[in-house]
């Protein structure tokens, strides 16, 4: 059965991005596409790459309640702190949501706003957290789905199997990911215009970067223990990417091939996880384009400690292909449709 979708703020890149996925699914139909800066153009005039593909214009979102009664999903690709007045206009309506942005990733609104300095407005909502592979059950039939971060979906991932498995101390865990500079979003900031990123790499926001409640989060349920982590982002000069490197303390007894076997049990009947094993190397340009996380693991066996290595496309597997994975499993079709597709590469 197809159904109805409309993309709020389709002129960011992940708005861009899920157009694109879209396109070839077989059982969505897009009908509003929405945005406050250029309502009234057609969208091939801000992305030429879909020429001849969509002939929509996009509208306001003034009149949300119209929008939500025209669609069965709704997908938000708006800055935190805008999900949240959407949810509350459709909450009485049949329309499911699925959000890109932070509003609905918490449990706790307390943490949202901790970090995020906004107040949360839905605190009551029914959402449930948009990590496909981790969260499949409570994704099918939720309500709001607060898709998770693009640092969050490749630290997470790679953790996870360590952290269900209780193989290590989820209070020494150190992430250090570096994305491409299209997770900044489109619009245009100092830091990066061309001059300033070309030929240089920085780390940002040491410390205080708003993805590490998140990974927090879920790295605590899934261990259900006390989880502290220190998160470093960094910035790269390339479009597109995440590469995640996380390292954590073993506990006693946890061998190498207990840590083989925690991955190949939670994740060997994934079709978008791809395990390259012990001592292996994850590459960014090897999962471009795709809805793919690829992930290696080494055991350093001085320090008793474990590296994880993921490796994504942010604006797929760690924004859009993630939310029409999530809008999938909530409909009941195949996980893999429109998603099903080779890396480009080189």
């Amino acid at each position: 059965m197809t159904k109805k979708v409309s993309v709020l703020g389709a002129t960011g890149y992940a708005g861009a991005e899920l157009l694109r996925i879209l396109y070839s699914h077989p059982q969505a139909e897009v009908v509003h596409i929405t945005s406050e800066s250029h309502t009234g153009e057609p969208i091939a005039a801000l992305y030429p790459h879909l020429r001849g593909l969509y002939d929509l214009t996009l509208e306001s979102m003034k009149d949300i309640e119209a929008i939500g009664c025209d669609s069965d999903f709704v997908f938000i690709g708006l800055p935190h702190g805008h999900a949240m007045e959407v949810g509350k206009a459709l909450k009485d309506l049949s329309t499911r949501i699925i959000d890109l942005g932070a509003d609905f990733r918490f449990a706790d609104p307390a943490v949202y706003e901790a970090w995020y300095h906004v107040e949360h407005t839905y605190r009551d909502a029914p959402r449930v957290y948009g990590l496909a592979e981790l969260n499949r059950a409570a994704i099918k039939d939720a309500k709001i789905i607060g898709n998770a971060g693009c640092f969050t979906t490749a630290s997470i991932l790679a953790l996870a199997p360590l952290a269900a498995s209780h193989l290590i101390d989820t209070k020494s865990i150190i992430v250090d990911a570096k994305s491409g500079v299209t997770g900044a979003g489109r619009g245009p900031k100092l830091a990066n215009h061309f001059p300033e990123l070309y030929d240089n790499f920085r780390a940002y926001n040491v410390a205080h970067h708003r993805h590490t409640p998140e990974i927090e989060q879920a790295i605590a349920e899934i261990s259900d223990e006390e989880t502290l982590i220190n998160f470093t982002p960094h910035l790269v000069p390339m479009g597109r990417g995440i590469l995640a490197t996380c390292y954590a303390n073993l506990k006693d007894g946890a061998t190498p091939e207990l840590v083989d076997a925690a991955y190949e049990k939670l994740y060997g009947k994934e079709f978008f996880i791809r395990l390259l094993g012990r001592n292996g190397y994850p590459s960014t340009k090897e999962v471009r384009g795709s809805n793919y996380c690829d992930i290696a693991w080494h055991i350093d066996e001085r320090t008793h400690r474990v590296i994880a290595l993921s490796a994504i496309d942010n604006l797929v597997k760690g924004a859009a292909g993630q939310a029409v994975q999530n809008f999938n499993i909530a409909c009941g079709f195949d996980e893999k449709t429109a998603l099903d597709v080779v890396p480009m590469y080189p």
